[in-house]
């Protein structure tokens, strides 16, 4: 089997927040943890035109990537939840394709 990883498309994170609340609601996890966090980058002026304003999820060390639900053949509960569906769970080699094709993506195995 195929090393799996979090596969995560920042270019289409509006920073909703839903994979930090389903991960905190599958794990039981207190106020203040997570297994996976949404960064806020900006928003600051580059120039006349352009703006800094990004979204990024980042595993903590608390993700398991929901090993007993991919066990079962589920998704992990911040993919499943991910309202604009830019998290995906994918095998390495997978991963290194789609980066190729895709400027704001990156990998996160564990």
């Amino acid at each position: 089997m195929a090393k799996l990883g979090l596969l995560v498309d920042y270019a289409w994170c509006t920073g909703c927040h839903s994979c930090e609340v389903a991960c905190q609601m599958e794990h039981d996890l207190p106020l203040g943890q997570y297994g996976i966090i949404v960064n806020q980058i900006g928003p600051w002026q580059i120039d006349e035109k352009h703006w800094q304003y990004s979204f990024v999820p980042a595993l903590t060390k608390q993700c398991t990537l929901c090993a007993d639900r991919l066990a079962k053949g589920k998704s992990p509960s911040c993919v499943k939840h991910c309202q604009s569906k830019c998290l995906r769970v994918v095998g390495v080699d997978e991963a290194a394709e789609i980066m190729k094709e895709t400027e704001k993506t990156f990998f996160v195995t564990l």
